[in-house]
């Protein structure tokens, strides 16, 4: 079988011609001002994973320094709200980046995540608080579909997969960040300064996107947007809903993995009875493996295309939490956790790369949110879901199986994936052959 560097099943016909005027697929580099502008792209989706992160950073100082009342219950409560924010945001900023634009839509959702959460600095009580973090968290998740379809639409196509998965090596990357600022500076400023630390999205890398992203949409591709529907009544109907479903619930396992993990880890190996040192350790070897895994299926998913570099991904996760429950040697923990980083990380990496590629330019966005939208409900479940299994009195291995089981169940709706789209392939090819290029599943 040939494998081809772009995508899991070719891009099907779009109206909307490239930036540069040219067929992207039959063109392998882009210019300069498509380089700034993705990463300008990337650099909102670090602070985009700072903000994931940082409320975990400041959640024992808002229990034990506000006066607020708060208990690990209620401060579980408050921390699920910007996840339920990003599920909104990623649903329906993906159809708006298709029907306004990418660039409105990624400057809009950048500048409503710094102002939230910069006014979460002030917030007075813990009601204020959890519903700026609900409105931050909008943002948030409106953030990522629509960046990763402008990108979508800058680069080359037998350079999407490559990009779309660099891109999500920010959400690591910026989740490192937090931890790692949090030690100086909620010793020395309290735990406020954390989030002002938004003020440098809002004063520097806003101000880069207004003079840096283009606008993809141009008025001229309006007319065959007509004749070419978007929106979820498009996407989730034939020839899509099929491969739609799948993509969605792939995407909510993964999360569930990814966020449980990152969640409940520092708990659950103290728990386990591993002298490993702070939480500080346990989250940089997640977050670093996430980042190597950024880089690893970046290369693999050229190689060998996204859907499926993420079943090996996705494999490679549930693999790895299964032996944390065996009680290995420290070594060996350290070791697993990173490749749980590079599992689950890079299948939801992976995913989105798959998506960007799949779906015509005119539901690309929409797709990117659906995806997104749906996976953020796992995302939500399972801080939930995690203290849940702790509270029954099932241990701490009842937590990494869960975890290991929703990335297994991620694996095998990933080749469901891939054998839907090696079906259309095929199916196309006996159709037209010119059509269908050369890709392989």
């Amino acid at each position: 079988m040939n494998h081809t560097p772009s995508a899991a099943a070719p891009e099907r016909p779009t109206s909307s011609p490239s930036p540069s005027g040219t067929d992207d697929r039959r063109t392998s580099w882009f210019p300069r001002k498509s380089v700034l502008a993705v990463l300008v792209c990337w650099l909102l989706v670090v602070f985009d994973g700072y903000d994931l992160i940082v409320y975990g950073t400041v959640q024992s100082s808002l229990i034990s320094q506000t006066g607020w009342g708060l208990t690990k219950a209620t401060a579980g409560t408050i921390g699920s709200m910007a996840f339920l924010g990003m599920m909104i945001g990623a649903i329906f900023a993906g159809r708006m980046a298709d029907t306004w634009g990418r660039r409105r839509t990624i400057l809009g959702c950048a500048i409503a995540f710094s102002v939230f959460t910069i006014l979460c600095a002030e917030a007075p009580n813990a009601p204020v608080f959890g519903g700026l973090r609900l409105l931050a968290g909008i943002g948030l998740g409106g953030l990522v579909p629509s960046a990763n379809a402008l990108v979508a639409e800058l680069v080359p196509q037998k350079w999407r997969s490559t990009i779309a998965t660099l891109m999500m090596s920010g959400v690591p990357i910026g989740g490192s960040v937090a931890a790692l600022v949090g030690i100086p500076l909620i010793p020395a400023f309290g735990w406020p300064a954390m989030f002002l630390v938004a003020v440098v999205a809002l004063m520097v890398v806003v101000p880069l996107g207004l003079r840096f992203l283009p606008e993809t949409l141009p008025p001229s591709d309006a007319r065959d947007r007509v004749k070419e529907p978007a929106g979820f009544a498009s996407l989730l109907r034939a020839p899509y809903l099929g491969v739609s479903m799948l993509f969605a619930v792939a995407t909510l396992a993964t999360l569930f993995a990814w966020y449980g993990l990152g969640t409940w880890l520092p708990n659950l190996m103290q728990l386990a009875g591993y002298n490993l040192g702070s939480a500080l350790t346990f989250a940089l070897a997640l977050n670093l493996g996430a980042v190597a895994g950024s880089v690893i299926t970046a290369w693999a998913g050229t190689r060998y295309g996204p859907v499926p570099t993420a079943i090996a991904a996705a494999a490679v996760a549930a693999v790895s939490l299964v032996v944390l429950v065996t009680g290995p040697p420290v070594a060996v923990v350290y070791l697993m956790l990173v490749l749980a980083g590079v599992g689950t990380h890079g299948t939801q990496c992976l995913i989105i790369a798959a998506v960007a590629s799949h779906y015509p330019g005119h539901l690309r966005g929409t797709a990117l949110g659906w995806a997104l939208g749906v996976g953020r409900i796992g995302a939500v479940a399972a801080p939930q879901v995690g203290g849940l299994l702790l509270a029954a009195g099932l241990g701490v291995n009842s937590n990494f199986l869960a975890f290991a089981g929703a990335a297994a169940i991620a694996a095998v709706l990933l080749v469901a994936v891939g054998l839907k789209l090696k079906l259309e392939l095929t199916s196309e090819s006996s159709i037209s052959p010119s059509q269908t290029g050369a890709s392989n599943v």
